[in-house]
């Protein structure tokens, strides 16, 4: 079982003296309060959830983003090495010609 903090408690007894009947014993005000930390705790649950689905499927997508940019990559070629073939070549076949 969860454990409720103190400050929990102290909002939840302020919600329910807050909304306490004339008649109403300290009894049913205690049991009220009990309801709204249960009712905090359970919110809470929730949202923690919804928070792990959130970064589940954040962290899909990123994979997915990950994993298409490693296939560009290795598509894309590397032709760092091409202008200076090219380069050296044209100055090779300039020199075969200059010295016939």
């Amino acid at each position: 079982m969860n454990k409720i903090s103190k400050e929990m408690q102290e909002q939840a007894m302020k919600v329910a003296k807050g909304t306490q009947r004339q008649n109403q014993t300290k009894e049913q005000t205690k049991l009220i309060s009990q309801g709204i930390e249960k009712g905090i705790a359970e919110y809470k649950k929730q949202q923690n959830k919804k928070s792990r689905e959130r970064d589940k499927i954040r962290k899909a997508k990123l994979k997915v983003t990950v994993n298409k940019t490693d296939i560009i990559e290795v598509i894309k070629p590397k032709s760092n090495q091409l202008p200076w073939i090219l380069l050296a070549l044209s100055w090779v076949v300039f020199i075969f010609l200059f010295n016939q």
